[in-house]
């Protein structure tokens, strides 16, 4: 016998009749909840890009680790950054899906992950780097200060006579690197993806498998290293996007897919185990109690009576 008996009365959602039990057990057994968290972390991500400056800390004229160069041909443009980090990782997924043919659910979850990864890191990045706003290296090239400005003094964004907003406002979105974390939330979730597929962390696994699933990672380090390059940002900004970028595409990998110690880490969790619903009810200790006390009195009566048992 199960230790509790099925509940008399359940208040979970899930268990009602109607719509509201309907849309409780479609939220409970579907990825909806992720598909609509996308949506408010992409209507955020917006929000910000639209509405939001940085803090515009202080600085000094005189200060050598803000007189860089402003580099006007980046390395790795943003839609590069985007082409490396986001199509590459897709279309990696595509052909691995045409080769070996998995399951719906293992290739949706796989593109979904991906997908979660992607979005929610820039929106993370943009948000910290709003609120810490750190000068990037070139930002006297940016700002163009009024002449006469001391160079000794600590001067606020006032004294800047550049016309362009954007590259203005820029010069203050220096910490974390949105590129770095940007690079290592896509190609890092793939490196992650090809090690579960190729099982790099069994026993005596050959270096093979383990460097195609490394590519990925340095790809995403050589882009997070052109950011120190063109002096738009300092190490301190890249390590910060790189070590960002790598925990949400890893709690977004472990989200989807068991441990890469795992034997089976190359098959996705269950959708049915992603909707167990576990509730307390109110009469749960009654019930045990109840269930156990049948369990005695069941045992009892199966006893075989003695010749010198008392008899009631």
């Amino acid at each position: 016998m199960p230790p509790f008996p099925p509940p008399r009365n359940s208040m979970a959602f899930s268990n009602q009749p109607g719509p509201v039990g309907a849309i409780a057990r479609f939220w409970a057994r579907t990825y909806a909840a992720d598909y609509v968290a996308l949506g408010v972390v992409a209507t955020g991500f917006i929000l910000i890009q639209l509405f939001i400056t940085p803090f515009h800390r202080m600085f000094y004229l005189d200060n050598m680790a803000i007189q860089f160069p402003f580099a006007k041909s980046e390395r790795v443009p943003m839609p590069w950054c985007i082409v490396y980090s986001a199509v590459f990782p897709a279309l990696v997924l595509l052909l691995w899906a045409i080769i070996t043919r998995p399951s719906a659910h293992k290739l949706h979850v796989s593109f979904l992950g991906l997908a979660v990864s992607l979005m929610t890191t820039p929106f993370l990045t943009d948000i910290i780097k709003n609120a810490v706003g750190r000068p990037r290296p070139d930002l006297i090239d940016r700002c163009r200060p009024e002449a006469g400005t001391p160079e000794h003094k600590l001067v606020t964004f006032s004294v800047c006579m550049q016309a362009n907003e954007h590259i203005l406002q820029e010069g203050w979105r220096s910490f974390p690197s949105g590129h770095s974390s940007f690079a290592f939330a896509g190609l890092g979730f793939l490196s992650l993806f090809l090690a579960g597929q190729l099982h790099v962390f069994r026993p005596r696994a050959d270096l093979g498998r383990c460097l195609i699933a490394f590519v990925p990672t340095l790809g995403a380090l050589m882009i997070a290293i052109s950011r120190c390059e063109d002096y738009r940002h300092d190490v301190w900004d890249v390590t910060a996007g790189a070590f960002l970028g790598s925990t949400v595409a890893y709690f977004t990998y472990r989200r989807y897919y068991p441990s890469l110690r795992d034997r089976g880490c190359h098959v996705p969790y269950d959708l049915d185990a992603k909707g167990e619903v576990f509730v307390k009810l109110a009469d749960d200790e009654e019930r045990l109690l109840h269930a156990r006390a049948s369990e005695r009195g069941s045992d009892q009566e199966s006893l075989p009576i003695h010749m010198d048992a008392p008899r009631i």
